[in-house]
């Protein structure tokens, strides 16, 4: 029998996969649980369009990325904050605020998790970010952090 698999299953394969599996495998195992539906015609073709349509959203994603890395690397955010002696400031500039910045400098909004900022900010001075937009899409940002 053959199943196309709607999840990924151990030893089996990857989800999208159709693999050739045994009758009761399949029928009493699989299909019941969700992991597969059986090969039908209608279900491969099915398949194939949502492929199709998964490669045209990457391609869509992947443009998007790159337009907003282009926007933002080498950007130098300033950011002004309340700072003690020594540079130290009173408090510390988050993902959350940086992510504030850059939608209000160029509009574009980010998720706070795609910044690469070890810790907080804590100190007046120049910090280098790191902007994870895709697998393979990186913008590098400086912030500068000033005494305000």
């Amino acid at each position: 029998m053959e199943v196309i698999l709607q999840q990924d299953v151990k030893n089996l394969g990857k989800r999208g996969e159709t693999v050739k599996v045994a009758e009761g495998y399949g029928r009493n195992f699989l299909i019941p649980r969700g992991l597969a539906i059986e090969a039908t015609k209608s279900n491969l073709r099915a398949l194939e369009h949502q492929r199709a349509l998964d490669e045209e959203r990457e391609i869509r994603e992947q443009g998007d990325a790159e337009r907003t890395k282009a926007v933002l690397d080498g950007m130098e955010l300033v950011v002004k904050a309340k700072s003690g002696e020594g540079g130290r400031l009173f408090g510390s500039v988050t993902n959350t605020d940086l992510v504030a910045i850059i939608k209000k400098k160029t509009g574009i909004e980010l998720d706070k998790r795609r910044l690469e900022l070890q810790e907080p900010i804590r100190s007046v001075g120049n910090h280098q970010l790191v902007i994870r937009l895709l697998a393979g899409v990186t913008a590098n940002l400086t912030v500068k952090v000033e005494a305000e």
